[in-house]
Protein backbone atom coordinates (compact mmCIF):
# COMPACT_ATOMS: atom_id res chain seq x y z
CA UNK A 1 0.00 0.00 0.00
CA UNK A 2 1.70 3.23 -1.08
CA UNK A 3 1.42 5.48 1.83
CA UNK A 4 2.95 8.61 0.16
CA UNK A 5 -1.22 9.64 -1.00
CA UNK A 6 -3.92 10.32 0.90
CA UNK A 7 -7.41 10.19 0.06
CA UNK A 8 -8.75 12.68 -2.48
CA UNK A 9 -10.15 14.82 0.72
CA UNK A 10 -7.20 14.81 2.15
CA UNK A 11 -5.00 15.75 -0.80
CA UNK A 12 -7.21 18.61 -2.08
CA UNK A 13 -6.87 20.06 2.27
CA UNK A 14 -3.34 19.63 2.17
CA UNK A 15 -3.17 21.78 -1.38
CA UNK A 16 -5.67 24.64 0.14
CA UNK A 17 -3.32 25.21 3.28
CA UNK A 18 -0.25 24.94 0.91
CA UNK A 19 -1.58 27.40 -1.20
CA UNK A 20 -3.65 29.26 1.97
CA UNK A 21 0.18 29.66 3.11
CA UNK A 22 2.18 30.93 -0.28
CA UNK A 23 -1.07 33.45 -1.31
CA UNK A 24 -2.87 34.43 1.87
CA UNK A 25 -6.09 34.23 -0.14
CA UNK A 26 -9.35 34.64 2.09
CA UNK A 27 -11.24 32.07 0.14
CA UNK A 28 -9.34 29.20 0.90
CA UNK A 29 -9.25 29.89 4.17
CA UNK A 30 -12.88 29.95 4.47
CA UNK A 31 -12.57 26.90 2.71
CA UNK A 32 -10.69 25.17 5.17
CA UNK A 33 -12.98 26.77 8.14
CA UNK A 34 -16.02 25.81 6.94
CA UNK A 35 -14.75 21.84 6.31
CA UNK A 36 -13.06 22.05 9.63
CA UNK A 37 -15.40 24.50 12.25
CA UNK A 38 -18.23 21.95 12.91
CA UNK A 39 -15.64 19.22 13.26
CA UNK A 40 -13.73 20.98 15.42
CA UNK A 41 -16.33 22.57 17.71
CA UNK A 42 -17.78 18.49 17.85
CA UNK A 43 -14.20 17.10 18.93
CA UNK A 44 -13.90 20.46 21.75
CA UNK A 45 -17.10 19.74 22.61
CA UNK A 46 -16.27 16.19 23.47
CA UNK A 47 -13.41 17.42 25.75
CA UNK A 48 -15.71 19.23 28.16
CA UNK A 49 -15.93 22.35 26.45
CA UNK A 50 -19.48 24.21 26.53
CA UNK A 51 -20.84 24.80 23.53
CA UNK A 52 -19.35 28.96 24.19
CA UNK A 53 -16.21 27.69 24.94
CA UNK A 54 -16.07 25.58 21.92
CA UNK A 55 -16.85 28.77 19.96
CA UNK A 56 -14.24 30.56 21.49
CA UNK A 57 -11.13 28.14 21.11
CA UNK A 58 -12.38 27.50 17.79
CA UNK A 59 -12.13 31.23 16.67
CA UNK A 60 -8.73 31.27 18.22
CA UNK A 61 -7.93 28.16 16.63
CA UNK A 62 -8.75 28.75 13.33
CA UNK A 63 -6.96 32.52 13.93
CA UNK A 64 -4.06 30.49 14.64
CA UNK A 65 -4.40 28.36 11.23
CA UNK A 66 -4.23 31.73 9.43
CA UNK A 67 -1.34 33.36 11.47
CA UNK A 68 1.05 29.98 11.26
CA UNK A 69 -0.36 28.55 7.56
CA UNK A 70 2.87 28.80 6.48
CA UNK A 71 4.45 26.56 9.20
CA UNK A 72 2.83 23.42 8.17
CA UNK A 73 4.80 20.86 6.99
CA UNK A 74 3.01 18.25 4.45
CA UNK A 75 5.56 16.09 5.05
CA UNK A 76 5.29 15.80 8.47
CA UNK A 77 1.57 15.13 8.97
CA UNK A 78 -2.08 15.62 7.62
CA UNK A 79 -3.62 18.66 7.83
CA UNK A 80 -6.50 17.73 10.35
CA UNK A 81 -3.75 16.62 12.25
CA UNK A 82 -1.91 20.05 12.49
CA UNK A 83 -5.47 21.73 12.98
CA UNK A 84 -6.47 19.47 15.65
CA UNK A 85 -3.28 20.16 17.40
CA UNK A 86 -3.54 23.38 17.22
CA UNK A 87 -7.38 23.11 18.67
CA UNK A 88 -6.35 20.73 21.20
CA UNK A 89 -3.18 23.34 22.86
CA UNK A 90 -5.60 25.92 22.77
CA UNK A 91 -8.13 23.62 24.76
CA UNK A 92 -4.88 22.99 27.06
CA UNK A 93 -4.61 26.52 27.29
CA UNK A 94 -7.49 27.58 28.10
CA UNK A 95 -8.19 25.55 30.88
CA UNK A 96 -4.92 26.89 32.34
CA UNK A 97 -5.98 30.40 32.24
CA UNK A 98 -9.58 29.22 34.20
CA UNK A 99 -7.93 26.41 36.47
CA UNK A 100 -9.59 28.27 38.93
CA UNK A 101 -13.14 27.78 37.11
CA UNK A 102 -12.14 24.08 36.60
CA UNK A 103 -12.20 23.80 39.68
CA UNK A 104 -14.88 25.77 41.45
CA UNK A 105 -16.84 23.27 39.72
CA UNK A 106 -15.92 21.33 43.13
CA UNK A 107 -17.94 23.54 45.27
CA UNK A 108 -21.12 22.44 43.59
CA UNK A 109 -20.74 18.75 45.12
CA UNK A 110 -22.91 19.09 48.21
CA UNK A 111 -21.15 18.55 51.44
CA UNK A 112 -21.45 15.84 53.40
CA UNK A 113 -23.38 15.79 56.42
CA UNK A 114 -20.06 16.14 58.88
CA UNK A 115 -19.71 19.11 60.28
CA UNK A 116 -16.19 19.09 61.78
CA UNK A 117 -13.64 21.98 61.84
CA UNK A 118 -10.82 19.36 60.80
CA UNK A 119 -13.15 17.81 57.74
CA UNK A 120 -13.69 21.79 56.72
CA UNK A 121 -9.76 22.14 56.57
CA UNK A 122 -8.90 18.73 54.82
CA UNK A 123 -11.26 20.15 52.25
CA UNK A 124 -9.70 23.38 51.83
CA UNK A 125 -5.87 21.82 52.10
CA UNK A 126 -7.32 19.67 48.95
CA UNK A 127 -8.34 22.29 47.15
CA UNK A 128 -5.05 24.25 47.58
CA UNK A 129 -3.27 20.58 46.72
CA UNK A 130 -5.92 20.40 43.32
CA UNK A 131 -4.27 24.30 42.50
CA UNK A 132 -0.76 23.13 42.61
CA UNK A 133 -1.18 20.02 40.42
CA UNK A 134 -0.04 21.09 36.32
CA UNK A 135 -3.52 21.71 34.04
CA UNK A 136 -3.29 18.53 32.69
CA UNK A 137 -2.97 16.49 35.85
CA UNK A 138 -5.83 18.07 37.90
CA UNK A 139 -7.54 17.57 34.74
CA UNK A 140 -6.43 13.67 34.95
CA UNK A 141 -7.88 14.03 38.25
CA UNK A 142 -10.84 15.37 37.77
CA UNK A 143 -11.77 13.55 35.36
CA UNK A 144 -11.25 10.44 37.07
CA UNK A 145 -12.84 11.00 40.64
CA UNK A 146 -15.21 13.88 40.03
CA UNK A 147 -16.69 12.81 36.98
CA UNK A 148 -16.21 9.50 37.82
CA UNK A 149 -14.70 8.04 34.31
CA UNK A 150 -12.67 5.48 33.62
CA UNK A 151 -8.66 4.97 32.51
CA UNK A 152 -9.75 4.27 28.61
CA UNK A 153 -12.91 7.03 29.42
CA UNK A 154 -10.49 9.45 29.72
CA UNK A 155 -8.04 8.86 27.62
CA UNK A 156 -10.58 8.70 24.44
CA UNK A 157 -12.40 12.28 26.27
CA UNK A 158 -8.81 13.79 25.88
CA UNK A 159 -7.44 11.88 22.53
CA UNK A 160 -4.02 10.53 24.59
CA UNK A 161 -3.09 7.41 24.68
CA UNK A 162 -3.89 5.00 27.90
CA UNK A 163 -0.64 4.88 29.25
CA UNK A 164 -0.49 8.69 29.87
CA UNK A 165 -3.69 8.43 31.64
CA UNK A 166 -1.89 6.60 34.11
CA UNK A 167 1.18 7.71 34.48
CA UNK A 168 -0.35 11.32 35.06
CA UNK A 169 -2.57 10.54 37.94
CA UNK A 170 0.24 8.18 39.51
CA UNK A 171 2.49 11.30 39.28
CA UNK A 172 -0.29 13.76 40.29
CA UNK A 173 -1.39 11.13 43.24
CA UNK A 174 2.14 11.06 44.39
CA UNK A 175 2.61 15.16 44.56
CA UNK A 176 -0.88 15.14 46.42
CA UNK A 177 0.08 12.76 48.79
CA UNK A 178 3.26 15.15 49.45
CA UNK A 179 1.86 18.31 49.64
CA UNK A 180 -0.90 16.18 52.29
CA UNK A 181 1.85 15.22 54.17
CA UNK A 182 1.83 11.79 53.50
CA UNK A 183 4.12 9.68 52.13
CA UNK A 184 5.16 10.70 48.12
Amino acid sequence: MNHSTGSPQTDQLKGILVNLARHRDKRLFLKLYDHFAPRLKHYLIKQGATGEQSEEILQEAMLSVWKNCDRYDPGQSAVSTWIFRIARNQWIDYLRKNKPQLLASIDLYPEQTVDLPEYHADQKQLKAALDSLPANQTQLVFKAYYEGKSHREIANDLDIPLGSVKSGLRLAFRKLRSYMGGES
